[in-house]
């Protein structure tokens, strides 16, 4: 029927999908931030621009057997040790307790032998 394909709307719906797109555009992913400021430093500048010309010279040849996975995870391990780096002293800010207050370790591990 007609009237079940039309939804009749005041508005608010697609006011409402507006301000969840807004939210969703202002969220930045913290890890995301951190890798984007490890990939600025020496290390993994020098191992982008490898990585950029095996991919050029890749790109330059018709047939060729050659792969730049090496270049590739030599990149992705210089960024995540400086990503590593960089979290390692928030962690240390983490209150352990907070995390396991709720728990009760008696019923957990149940009767003792």
């Amino acid at each position: 029927m007609v009237f079940e394909d039309k939804m009749i709307t005041n508005g608010e719906p697609e006011e409402e999908e507006e301000e969840e797109e807004e939210e969703e555009q202002d969220m930045v992913d913290p890890l995301e931030t951190v890798r984007e400021k490890c990939e600025q430093t020496e290390h993994c500048v020098h191992t982008r621009e490898r990585l950029e010309a095996c991919e050029t010279r890749i790109g330059s040849r018709s047939e060729t057997t050659e792969e730049c996975t090496e270049e590739l995870f030599d990149f992705l391990h210089a960024r995540d040790h400086c990503v590593s780096a960089d979290a390692q002293p928030n962690l240390w800010m983490l209150d352990v307790s907070d995390c396991w207050s709720g728990l009760d370790f008696a019923k957990m591990l149940g009767p003792v032998p």
